[in-house]
């Protein structure tokens, strides 16, 4: 039926002052409400409901909740977890069903504002690349940082900006007999989603050999995730942690596949040697845990053309 009530609950909302982001998005969410009112406005004087069908998704994609290279746009934190004493793992808010749908070891940018300063930094999602109604970050908070001061301060419900996706690397299954993963401290963040996809595709039957070091034991971040990654067949997981200086104290799952000390040359030859074939390196860190790392390859005699530094 036509009548008065039926049009008036299909008339579109008008949006909260609270979801303008207010970086002048193109469209912005009032742009589409306006829009979509004045095709509701139309859709009745004709007394046609058919003219309000399949509009809605077009204006989804573009309202101001999708991720865009060019402008910031307004995510909302849905929770905040302490890992470690530096370290957190932010879950922000994504409308719907929708998901980022960024390329692997991509990473955004967020935009945060201290003492009247815009600062600007980057930082890699680790939720899995087709995680619905939500991403996660990984961000490590230092004593002076200044961005570090505004992101100490986030609770549930802060609305914070990002924009991206930028870099990652073009991962496609199989294409690599086996992957040797170096990471130190948050440089795991990228190689999380690359991992994540390994294993939720059956097809895919690359090895993986993750390296991730530490400076201790408790700093090592998401160990109940890694534990589940390393049950795969394909995936082995080793430890190299810089402060411990014994093996004795930790748990004794972890005994076999963890190094004291730095990782070194030797290390490297060791650990290059055990890969199941010959590997192709992912390398993310501090520029010079990179520096480092790149050079104990090249007399581990894998070349630069196999080797990808995020």
């Amino acid at each position: 039926s036509n009548s008065e009530q039926d049009w008036l609950a299909l008339r579109p909302q008008e949006p909260s002052p609270s979801q303008c982001c207010g970086s002048g998005c193109k469209p912005c969410i009032y742009d589409v409400y306006e829009k979509e009112l004045a095709q509701w406005e139309r859709a009745k004087a004709m007394q046609d409901k058919s003219l309000l069908m399949g509009k809605k998704e077009q204006f989804l994609q573009s309202n101001n909740s999708e991720l865009n290279p060019d402008t910031f746009t307004a995510f909302s934190v849905s929770s905040v977890e302490q890992l470690t004493e530096d370290t957190y793992q932010y879950k922000f808010e994504l409308p719907g069903k929708s998901s980022l749908r960024l390329s692997l070891g991509q990473h955004i940018v967020l935009r945060g504002v201290v003492n009247g300063l815009e600062v600007q930094r980057a930082y890699t999602p680790i939720s899995p690349r087709n995680a619905e109604g939500y991403f996660e970050v990984l961000i490590k908070c230092y004593e002076a940082g200044l961005m570090s001061q505004y992101i100490k301060t986030w609770k549930r419900g802060d609305v914070v900006f990002w924009r991206g996706p930028f870099g990652g690397f073009p991962y496609q299954p199989n294409k690599h007999g086996e992957l040797l993963m170096l990471a130190s401290g948050t440089g795991l963040a990228p190689m999380i989603p690359i991992l994540q996809s390994i294993t939720d595709d059956e097809e895919d039957e690359t090895f993986v050999t993750l390296v991730g070091c530490f400076p201790t034991f408790d700093k090592i971040y998401l160990k109940p995730l890694l534990r589940d990654l390393a049950r795969y067949w394909n995936i082995r997981i080793f430890y190299v942690l810089s402060q411990e200086s014994s093996l004795e104290k930790l748990p004794q799952s972890y005994q076999e596949n963890t190094y004291t000390g730095r990782l070194n040359e030797d290390l490297m030859k060791t650990i290059v040697n055990s890969c199941r074939r010959k590997p192709f390196v992912l390398i993310c860190g501090s520029s010079a845990f990179n520096e480092d790392m790149s050079r104990y390859l090249k007399t581990a005699r894998i070349e630069e053309d196999s080797c990808f530094v995020f």
